[in-house]
């Protein structure tokens, strides 16, 4: 299907930009104070400055500890686009919902693949269906992530700031940080990947690539990076388990009764 295909391809592409941003835009020993930033560019100036001077009060209220800055940014930057991931489950519910009804119109007209699409646009418009929600989130995350990242990688306190052993402003050692990191993905992955899948043929394999690009990237970033992205996806972890781990076994319950 034409419109499966835009999706996939519109998640790839994000997934590229931002693997491509975070690697290569940043100098590995850049820092700029928050108030620098106000003499920035449009991006630094009108966004990136707020993350930061939010993520310094943080600081502040946990006297001076950045670790704990960027656990409380991050619960709240995750929580504020949770109903965006909600709308995105509800969307991949409905999608699963009309499965057989596209399996039959696909399979009614295999040899007119205009007729397959006018019939599948007709079932998604009588079912309130809108295919390319699920990618509203990752549009939206994207911005607001890079500019998190901009706000802790730019920040010189961060730098020099140590946070359970760990000095936040260089690579972990033992390659411990970039490991959780991967597995905290992997298994975020591994729990969204039967409802994907279910609703987008093909998506397995791309989010099984996440652990390995989140491995890769944060073996040379400083440690409060993979420090964010496991806080992120202790958050994410715990959000999908309600989401499609318990959802479903309330739905498996149901029936059996």
């Amino acid at each position: 299907m034409v419109l499966k295909g835009n999706r996939k391809w519109l998640l790839v592409l994000g997934l590229v930009l931002m693997v491509v941003m975070l690697s290569g835009c940043t100098p590995h020993n850049s820092t700029t104070s928050t108030a620098d930033l106000q003499q920035g560019n449009f991006w630094e100036k009108y966004v990136v400055y707020y993350f930061a001077l939010t993520l310094d009060t943080f600081a502040d209220w946990f006297n001076g500890s950045y670790g704990l800055a960027i656990l409380l940014i991050t619960i709240i930057v995750r929580t504020a686009i949770l109903p965006l991931t909600i709308k995105q489950f509800r969307s991949s519910k409905a999608m699963q919902a009309i499965q057989p009804q596209m399996a039959e119109i696909k399979k009614k007209h295999k040899d007119n693949p205009q007729k397959q699409q006018e019939e599948t646009m007709k079932l998604f418009q009588a079912n309130k269906v809108n295919p390319m929600a699920g990618c509203l989130p990752l549009i939206v995350q994207m911005p607001v992530f890079m500019a998190l990242y901009n706000s802790i990688y730019w920040n010189p306190e961060v730098r020099t700031h140590e946070f359970l052993g760990l000095q936040l402003g260089e690579p972990g050692p033992w390659y411990f940080l970039p490991i959780v990191a991967a597995a905290t993905t992997f298994i975020q992955s591994k729990m969204m990947q039967k409802q994907q899948t279910q609703t987008m043929p093909g998506m397995g394999a791309m989010l099984m690539i996440f652990p390995v690009l989140i491995f890769v990237m944060a073996l040379n970033f400083p440690s409060a990076l993979p420090l964010y992205w496991i806080f992120s996806n202790i958050y994410t972890i715990t959000q999908n388990y309600f989401l499609y781990v318990r959802s479903s076994n309330k739905g498996k319950e149901a029936l059996a009764k």
